[in-house]
């Protein structure tokens, strides 16, 4: 283990968890006048919060509320404070952001460096860090870590797959940090060299996360680079990466939960469900102190589990994600919501909101078509103007929702209804 606490005595951890969270309750009601106006409406008071049962009378944060305030008006410490901002995608430039102090850093390389534990890596190991750097939180959250255990990191970021290869293979690496649908392409490029050239690699383990990977694909994963498969979840309305993840003993993941306290709600009323029921995923956080979140919706579907691990940790464990409670889709690990592509289309003159989005798999990678009805005007248009319009549409989803889709442009009422309602999503992948 990392930490001495992973395996604490359940009392201990509730003690901790229990103070964290009357900290972060008294932290949020002077601080942010959201939740002083939300505990006011519901005559709750911080200090009446006697126990970790008692959670359950709090309001619950949704991703609405963040970009009801973007970009900072749930920051509890001033901007001078703020180490470090990052986002996820938006249609129309604002975006939902978090931010964090030097402490929010410090506890994020820290459940980091567990989760690196958890899967085999020491000081002596090279990472290979093949998530996206930059706004999105993947990058640096994995960098992060392999320092604080004092690894080599390879800050390769996406894309440039040929040349991920090789800076794999040159140097070394032991560990590799990927989504795991760029990891199978990896193999399928590296595979293009020779068996030969495979039998090279030093890899040992890897880390994975940022999508939903069936157990199938996981095992696909493992098999072909011959290492041991780790998963990792997280949410930048949390953290990042590193609220959970897996040891080697069980595919369940560990939640650090003295930093994220857990509870599975039926997502329809709000009701509390015991352990091993299926239910929409929420959490508080109990550290966090540049944006506390307090019952936060993840909309992420999974269970709960308390019963021991033969790795020795205590903390409770989550199966893997197993679904979403709302329509959003995951395209090669971005976000993508049926309601921001409609935004985007809304704004674009010479087609109608009727669409159809498709996502496939071209290989292991995730594609996707958007299928979009032309207004009757266009059809007599000429083929310069239809281009032009394609074109405009691929580009503000590139500027704003970071994915790159093959707009397909379709005659009107041609995309199939239901009930009266167009299908918006059809995903191929499952």
């Amino acid at each position: 283990m990392w930490n001495k606490i992973e395996g604490a005595p359940r009392e201990t951890i509730e003690e901790i968890q229990l103070r964290r969270l009357k900290e972060t309750l008294e932290r949020v009601y002077e601080l942010t006048p959201f939740y002083k106006e939300k505990f006011d409406e519901l005559d709750i008071s911080p200090k009446g919060i006697k126990s970790l049962k008692d959670i359950e009378k709090l309001p619950f944060t949704k991703k609405q509320d963040l970009r009801n305030h973007y970009p900072f008006g749930l920051f509890t410490v001033p901007m001078s404070e703020v180490v470090r901002v990052h986002s996820s995608s938006g249609t129309t430039g604002k975006p939902t952001v978090v931010g964090y102090t030097q402490g929010d850093m410090d506890v994020w390389d820290e459940v980091m460096a567990r989760v690196y534990t958890m899967a085999g890596a020491t000081g002596a190991d090279v990472i290979h860090n093949a998530y996206g750097y930059g706004l999105f939180t993947g990058g640096l959250g994995f960098d992060g870590g392999a320092k604080k255990i004092g690894a080599t990191t390879i800050p390769a970021s996406s894309g440039f797959t040929d040349r991920q290869i090789m800076l794999m293979k040159d140097f070394n690496a032991t560990i590799m940090a990927a989504t795991p649908s760029f990891a199978l392409h990896m193999y399928e490029s590296a595979k293009k060299s020779g068996s030969g050239y495979l039998k090279d690699f030093k890899l040992k383990s890897g880390v994975f996360g940022a999508e939903p990977t069936s157990d199938g694909l996981k095992e696909e994963v493992s098999r072909v680079w011959g290492i041991d498969y780790h998963e990792v979840y997280g949410l930048s309305e949390i953290i990042g990466p590193g609220v959970s993840s897996n040891c080697k003993h069980s595919k369940l993941l560990h939640v650090n939960e003295d930093h994220f306290y857990p509870e599975i709600i039926d997502h329809k009323t709000g009701k509390v469900l015991e352990d091993g029921e299926r239910g929409e995923l929420v959490i508080t956080s109990l550290t966090k102190q540049a944006l506390p979140i307090i019952r936060y919706r993840t909309g992420d579907i999974t269970s709960l589990h308390r019963s021991p691990c033969s790795c020795g940790r205590t903390l409770v464990r989550m199966e893997s994600i197993v679904g979403r409670v709302d329509d959003m889709i995951v395209v090669n690990g971005v976000n993508v919501y049926p309601s921001q592509v409609e935004h985007v289309i809304a704004n674009t003159e010479g087609v109608t909101l009727n669409y159809q989005i498709i996502a496939d798999k071209k290989g292991h990678l995730d594609k996707i078509d958007i299928l979009v009805e032309v207004s009757d005007e266009v059809l007599s248009d000429s083929v310069a103007e239809m281009e032009k319009i394609k074109k405009d549409i691929q580009r503000s989803l590139a500027n704003n929702l970071y994915i790159n889709a093959n707009v397909k442009l379709v005659e009107p009422r041609t995309l199939e209804r239901s009930m009266g309602k167009a299908i918006r999503v059809v995903d191929k992948r499952v």
